[in-house]
């Protein structure tokens, strides 16, 4: 139990540090918009790259995967019927809302986990590319479809993996390591520098973000507390009960709950914010799962050591 309660220390000590630089503004006012820029296109690939130069491709598509592919989708569905059926919400929210519920944050905090926790980001690597590359499509066609939108998004969504510079990293790092050769020190050495600022800048702006938080509006409370309650215990808990159904069992497990109970990404508010012109369940569901993580992720990782 304190092995694995070790491992998120320094992941809290660094998200509060972030919250603080942001209260006191020590920083100035753009820093977190810089530093994660900074965290997403150069230190996070960086990191992930040298990390998969050793990893093995089919480590990417096990039964732990698959057990988080379909909690995911049945959480999904479950919002879907939800934001329908009793919040009458029309498609593209529904979707959206959805979302929120089952679309984790396996950037900026599911990559430290990985790394301080789980000692392997290869699980959180397939994540990486599952989301954007299956269920984001999804979600963009319902919106689309919802909006009387046509076609809007294709091009955007072929050629995601190429201008999202962690999938491109992770792809390049399990290709590279794939054909067995090995870039000079030379390359590697500075590489592996950057990459170590991506862990904790990522941590900071995370903490940064916090201080943005607000209570949610009294009319989307209980629909903000649905989808929390979605992401934060109801995707772990399915992704658990599909592990053993499919028979998985030790760190494989124990990577998938954890990962499904990451709060949710902040990729879905960007989204809503594009398309929609409310936009504060998803940002709501955001903040609010971001910040109860703290407890949640800490009690599942506990559990199932």
């Amino acid at each position: 139990m304190a092995g694995v309660l070790s491992g998120f220390v320094p992941i809290w000590v660094l998200t509060v540090i972030g919250f603080l630089a942001a209260r006191t503004n020590v920083l100035g006012e753009r820093a977190e918009a810089v530093l994660g820029r900074f965290a997403f296109y150069l230190a996070m690939p960086a990191v992930l790259f040298t990390m998969l130069l050793d990893s093995e491709p089919g480590a990417l598509a096990n039964r732990g995967v698959l057990a988080f592919v379909i909690s995911t989708f049945v959480v999904g569905t479950i919002g879907l019927v939800l934001f329908g059926k009793v919040f009458r919400r029309e498609l593209p929210d529904r979707a959206l809302g959805a979302m929120a519920g089952a679309y984790v944050n396996s950037g900026n905090l599911g990559i430290p986990v990985a790394v301080g926790v789980l000692g392997d980001s290869s699980f959180m690597v397939a994540v990486l590319l599952f989301q954007p590359v299956i269920v984001m499509p999804m979600v963009l066609a319902a919106v689309e479809v919802g909006s009387g939108r046509r076609g809007g998004s294709l091009r955007t969504l072929a050629t995601l993996p190429v201008r999202n510079p962690i999938i491109l990293g992770s792809l390049l790092g399990v290709v590279v390591g794939a054909t067995g050769w090995r870039p000079p020190r030379l390359v590697l050495e500075p590489l592996e520098a950057l990459g170590s600022a991506g862990v904790p800048t990522a941590l900071v702006v995370l903490g940064m973000s916090l201080n943005a938080m607000r209570a949610p509006d009294r009319d989307g409370r209980v629909e903000v507390s649905v989808t929390v309650v979605l992401k934060l215990l109801l995707h772990p808990l399915v992704t658990f009960l599909a592990c053993l159904a499919l028979g998985v069992d030790g760190p494989l497990r124990l990577a998938a709950v954890v990962c499904a109970a990451l709060p949710t990404a902040q990729n879905v508010y960007v989204l809503a914010r594009q398309y929609r012109p409310d936009a504060r369940l998803p940002r709501d569901a955001v903040l609010v799962s971001t910040a109860l993580s703290m407890v949640t992720l800490s009690v599942v990782a506990v559990l199932l050591q």
